[in-house]
């Protein structure tokens, strides 16, 4: 017998922000190399980028550093681009998944909110209970938040 797929919703981490600054800057920040790599990954974490193509097809390869030492291969390809209102790219290292971040102008403030489909369930518990990945995106939208918002409205 050959079990349904899980659904997707269910295979799905959404973790969102309103970020206090213009949506422009905020997608800037999210695609400019020098800046990406001052912010990206949970609390404690650092990047070494070796590649940073961001157009359809394009190629986003670093390393992630764990305050513990430990580096995290990772390799993405850009789906989509449409600045300054949406990323779609593909995670390739495990877990596999699929991305799509979303910047939504909100009175001169961004609502961004990222939306991670994993491959299957396999992947899905990889993210949630050997990554952590719902926390890790929280704290990587904090970094994101203070690198970008002004000091005044932190």
């Amino acid at each position: 017998m050959i079990s349904a797929p899980t659904p997707e919703a269910q295979r799905t981490i959404v973790t969102e922000r309103l970020i206090r600054a213009p949506r422009e800057l905020v997608f800037a920040a999210w695609t400019d190399r020098e800046h990406i790599g001052r912010w990206f990954g949970p609390d404690g974490f650092s990047l070494t980028i070796y590649e940073m193509d961001v157009r359809p097809g394009g190629t986003w390869r670093f390393d992630m550093h764990g305050p513990d030492g430990t580096d995290y291969k990772n390799h993405n390809v850009y789906v989509e681009v449409a600045a300054p209102e949406r990323l779609v790219y593909d995670h390739l290292t495990t877990p596999v998944f699929r991305n799509t971040v979303t910047f939504v102008d909100e009175g001169g403030h961004t609502r961004l909110t990222m939306r991670a489909v994993l491959a299957d369930d396999e992947a899905y518990r990889m993210a949630v209970d050997v990554f952590h990945a719902a926390e890790g995106g929280r704290q990587t939208l904090g970094r994101l938040a203070a690198f970008v918002e002004p000091a005044e409205t932190r």
